[in-house]
Order: structure tokens, then sequence, then C-alpha cells
């Protein structure tokens, strides 16, 4: 099955480079004005949040001093006006900032805003997180390749991203497996296809707790997809097996799961349909994917050290030398791509191993 933590070391942030600020400008994901991460620091007081069983989730909610908490909520109204109506301020009239709650574990320790409205309750969710350019690499990867689009702006050093809407998957997989054979199936195939996008772009650290699951109804029975969640583990580490979530523990469930239902063809089957549906993607991203690749293989988001030794598993994984040429996680990451493009072979067995 593999190690309980495959990652034992604190990521560092890395900076986001002047070419990648202008491939973000490029595609309106730059803001001149908004909340900043260090504008919600400015608190006085801090309250552990309990969930229903009086578990302690690891959220403390953070209070702000009465002369400065108009100003704070303002632009966070502001903020969240521009992830859902392009800065449109009149969607806020009925609006009002409920609660800022700071995540004390992970890298970037995210706050998470909610909205309610006043007239009928209604209640969303957005975040304000430290800029990392792993984490912005690995929100755009996941808009372009996979079905799944993300919503997010950056204001300086600060990225204020959408709320993505599922059961947390650790929740999940403790209170809400499927009951029918039909709805396991169609589990195991969407975490086999999970399990092949994170690692044809590299996207790390994919255990219960960085990815939700949503449920959607079709006709009689249960439409599973799985959405990543925390992108800080972007094409960083020198593991090869940190890129497959199969070898999480956490994620032990879901793998029993896909062996007890799937069958080794049928695995296959779905990882050859992965990579197509990937494959159409980059192709039909009028080329954006491109103009990523251009900037994300100059750029420096890890070390020397973690890219050659990433390379050379690759390079044995896929039986191909040219992943031991490449000088960047970015380079890795395109090379894995082109690969997928000339129909290479999936990149994992169709036996999942234990």
């Amino acid at each position: 099955m593999g190690e309980k933590h495959l990652i034992s070391r604190k990521k560092v942030r890395y900076p986001v480079s002047d070419y990648l600020q202008s491939y973000l400008r490029r595609y309106g994901r730059i803001r001149a004005d908004s909340i900043r991460y260090d504008d919600l620091l400015r608190f006085t007081a801090a309250t552990a949040v309990y969930d229903e069983k009086g578990q302690d989730t690891l959220w403390s909610t953070v209070l702000y001093r009465d002369s400065e908490r108009p100003e704070i909520h303002g632009k966070l109204l502001s903020a969240y006006a521009i992830l859902k109506a392009n800065g449109d301020m009149s969607i806020t009239d009925h609006l009002y900032i409920d609660r800022v709650d700071l995540c004390n574990h992970g890298n970037t320790l995210p706050f998470r805003i909610r909205v309610v409205n006043r007239i009928n309750e209604n209640f969303d969710y957005f975040y304000v997180k430290r800029i990392d350019a792993n984490r912005i690499y690995g929100l755009e990867l996941e808009h372009i390749l996979s079905p799944n689009r993300v919503n997010y702006f950056l204001h300086r050093r600060t990225i204020i991203e959408e709320h993505i809407i599922g059961i947390p998957a650790d929740a999940f997989l403790r209170e809400s497996l499927p009951i029918t054979d039909f709805d396991r199936v169609r589990l195991a195939k969407e975490f086999v296809k999970f399990n092949e996008r994170c690692f044809v772009s590299l996207l790390g650290d994919m255990h219960s707790g960085n990815y939700v699951v949503e449920l959607t109804r079709d006709f009689e029975q249960w439409h599973f997809r799985i959405h990543s969640i925390d992108f800080d583990q972007q094409s960083h580490h020198w593991r090869m097996e940190v890129y497959l979530p199969q070898f999480f523990r956490q994620n032990e469930p879901l793998l029993l799961l896909t062996i007890r239902n799937l069958a080794p063809e049928n695995v296959l089957q779905y990882q050859k349909e992965e990579r197509s549906l990937i494959a159409n993607r980059v192709r039909v991203s009028d080329n954006r994917f491109n103009a990523l690749m251009e900037v994300m293989r100059e750029d420096v988001i890890s070390t020397d050290d973690n890219i050659q030794r990433l390379g050379a598993q690759l390079a044995r994984h896929y039986n191909d030398n040219r992943f031991t040429a490449c000088s960047s996680m970015g380079d890795l990451v395109h090379q894995s791509i082109m690969l997928l493009l000339e129909d290479s072979k999936p990149a994992t067995s169709p036996h999942v191993p234990l």
C-alpha cells in the first residue's frame, strides 16, 4: 500500500515570477485592488471551531476590533463580487460576512470566509491564502486538464479562491460510502480516473484530506466526481508515489473498493478513457496549455535534486529516457502530457497494488 506519510517535510512557498504574472494577467487572473492576506492577520482573538460531534476541526473563528471590522468585511465582500460577478457589487446588497475562520495546519494557513444572504439565510464560502507558485500551476492545470473549472484571482501576494463544493473525502469515507453494487462500481471508476489525472499532471499529496467527492443524482443512481482542493504539492516532490493517490493510506477504502469491484481490464479501460479526455482538453484549450508550459518549464518550483530523482523514476516507469533530460518540473509535466498525446500507455498498472 505504501507509507502512511509520503511527505515528511513542509514545503517551502515559491514566489510568482514576472513571467507567470504575465500569463495570469493575460487570462484575467490578476486584480489591482482587493483584500490582502495580511489584512486578515489583524485579528485580536480566536475561538476553536468544533463539528457537530464536538471534534476540533482545526479551524478557528477570528475576531476583529470594531474599528477595523467594517473595512475588512467590505473588502471581503468586494473580493466575493469579483469571484462571482466580475466585480459587480450589486450582488452583495443583501450579503454580509458571517464568519472568518483560520486553518491552523497546512502550508498556507488559509482563511475561510462565510458569506450569508440576509434575506433567505443561504450561505457560501471562499478562501484567502498566501501566494505560492506551485499552487498557481496546480490550479491552472486543474482548470485546463480536468473536468473541473477553477475560479480564483491574485492580488499582490494573496490568492482568493472560490469554494469547491463537495463532501470532504475523509468524512465521505467514514460516513457515506455507497451501498449498492452499481454505486460502488461508479465510485471505483472515478477513483481510477482521479488517480490517472493526478499522475499525468504530477499533482501530489492527494490523500483524503485534500479532495472532495461531489454526488449528482443520475436517474435512479448516483454519479460521483472527485475534485482536488489542495494544490500546494503540484510538481514539487521527488517521489513518484506522491503523485498517485492509490498509495496514501488515508485512501485505502477507495483502493480496496476499486480492487473488489473492477476487473483489471476495466481499470485499464478507464485509464485509457481518462487519458483520451485529457488529450482532448489539451487540444481544445486554444493554446492555453502551451502558454502555461512555456512559463512553467522556465520556472523554479522545486529543487534540482527533486527534479533529477523524479525524472529518473518516471523514465523507468515509462521506459522513456526523455524524462532524464528534463531540467525543471515544468519539463516533466510537459513530457508527461506529450506522452499522453502520443497515445502512450496508462500512467499506472491496471492491477492497482496494495
